[in-house]
């Protein structure tokens, strides 16, 4: 398989370690991001960037156009990682809010991986990597919007794993848990733009718990927090295993959840994850 790959998301986190731990394996990376001064960032890093923004289909179009240009109209693979979190209890979560949040983490995965794959047809081999979440396996309080697309994805995965079975394309699933990221923090803008949380009746939760982990403690790593270099090395497996599974867990927390999602009873799992 050629190593070419284009990685969304990478202007910071998993993405941005991706792109240059790849770079180090001999990967030709193209590290795209929704923001233009972020490419220009990665470009003086030495990576090979450009723009691609999951909340508009001309520029997925725009940027998977642009990385096949570069190699001749062939890609090995693509890492579909750039999404976002939208925190807030879902009785004071809008539509709007979670129309937004698919149109980034998920449609625009899927725009990216329907696009590809009619040229990982005709070049016989090629792979998608979807990075999905501990959440995509079991929900928690507050994470409602993202835990749905997490989800979503997980199925949408599944399914598009087994009608390729018969093609040479591998899809796969990343399943990570606590990594460290920007994610939190670049939570609190929509947070703010869509919760209106001082006229919440939970609004006494919201100032015990989300609101001091978004403002106080958006630095601070979790429990079982791992370094976005975890992510990359589960990445490689993916990618240059001959017999690529279909997930791969990262963290301690992602594989004790896929357990206990699977041996407890809904209460049981529901009183472990309401504590959270």
């Amino acid at each position: 398989m050629e190593k070419t790959i284009l990685i969304t998301g990478c202007s910071s986190g998993i993405g941005y370690d991706a792109a240059h731990g790849l770079k180090r394996a001999g990967w030709r990376v193209f590290a795209t991001c929704r923001a233009e001064a972020d490419c220009e960032r990665l470009r003086g890093e030495g990576l090979e960037s450009f723009r691609l923004d999951y909340a508009n289909q001309a520029s997925i179009h725009a940027g998977l156009e642009e990385a096949l240009a570069r190699t001749g109209g062939t890609l090995g693979a693509v890492f579909n990682n750039g999404a976002f979190g939208c925190p807030g209890a879902l009785e004071d979560l809008p539509v709007g809010a979670l129309r937004e949040i698919f149109e980034v983490n998920l449609f625009g995965y899927h725009e990216l991986a329907r696009l590809v794959i009619p040229v990982m047809r005709r070049q016989g081999h090629g792979r998608i990597v979807n990075c999905s979440s501990v959440l995509g396996l079991v929900a928690m309080r507050w994470r409602g919007a993202y835990v749905a697309t997490k989800f979503a994805m997980e199925g949408l995965t599944d399914v598009l794993r087994i009608e390729m079975s018969d093609t040479p394309i591998k899809i796969i699933l990343i399943e990570p848990g606590p990594i460290t990221s920007r994610i939190r923090a670049n939570s609190i803008a929509h947070f703010e733009r869509w919760v209106d949380w001082k006229a919440s009746p939970r609004r006494t939760q919201y100032e015990r718990t989300l609101l001091k982990r978004l403002y106080e403690h958006s630095g601070k790593p979790d429990r079982f927090e791992l370094p976005a270099s975890a992510v990359t090395a589960k990445l490689l497996r993916a990618l240059e295993s001959p017999r690529p599974k279909a997930r791969y867990f990262v963290t301690l927390p992602t594989y004790l959840m896929n357990v206990a999602r699977r041996i407890l009873p809904g209460a049981a799992l529901d009183w472990v994850l309401g504590r959270r």
